[in-house]
């Protein structure tokens, strides 16, 4: 796309993923599910600091906020990062094939593009992972009248781990390189076993606030 997925309105955003175009999918929604999930976080800080009632959690507002900023700006920048990474192997399979040398170029540029749509959503994966750590220490140290914003925040950065697992899983197979292969499966299943055990245990934390 010649338009950066972050630039669109939201409306042309919604359109353009609905069309048939192959990108964007799965690996930009994830994306853009953790920049949410972050920037809703954000906004329970700004809704706690400052305020005289929650002045005893200032420091671990001071210490969230800066790395659920770094998630957000990297989840955001990922929107598009995964699309076009996506792009790559699309260019790579357009490449020609009539000769030895360009079939080597065109599965060069294809392995190039098979590891860039792996290593993107595991790194969004990742940046999701330590907003939720991040979140691990917000809990019970903010406004409660954000219960709800917090806990849709903490869901919103599962999905981005969840769905960016899935990205990971289908382009792994593709990797020639069977020894990076295994190293990124093997931080890739990392990431999801922390990340939905925090989230999980984050949402029923806040789901019991709001029945008290």
């Amino acid at each position: 796309m010649a338009e950066k997925l972050i630039d669109l309105k939201v409306n042309e955003y919604l359109k353009t993923l609905r069309s048939d175009a192959p990108a964007p999918g799965g690996g930009s929604v994830s994306a853009l599910a953790g920049a949410q999930g972050a920037g809703l976080l954000l906004m329970v800080c700004s809704l706690t600091a400052g305020k005289e009632k929650y002045r005893d959690f200032e420091d671990v507002i001071k210490e969230v906020r800066p790395v659920l900023e770094e998630a957000e700006e990297a989840l955001t920048a990922g929107i598009d990062r995964d699309t076009e990474a996506f792009d790559l192997v699309m260019d790579a399979f357009a490449m020609p094939k009539s000769t030895d040398e360009e079939k080597a170029a065109r599965s060069e540029a294809i392995q190039k593009g098979t590891i860039a749509s792996t290593e993107v959503p595991l790194e969004n994966m990742e940046h999701a992972l330590k907003a939720l750590e991040a979140a691990e220490k917000l809990a019970g140290k903010f406004n409660p009248n954000c219960m709800s914003d917090f806990g849709v925040g903490v869901m919103n950065l599962k999905l981005c781990i969840q769905g960016a697992y899935m990205n990971v899983k289908i382009n792994l197979p593709g990797i020639k390189d069977k020894d990076l292969a295994a190293e990124l499966a093997k931080r890739a299943d990392e990431a999801v076993l922390d990340g939905t055990g925090i989230a999980d245990g984050l949402y029923n934390y806040a789901e019991d606030a709001l029945d008290q």
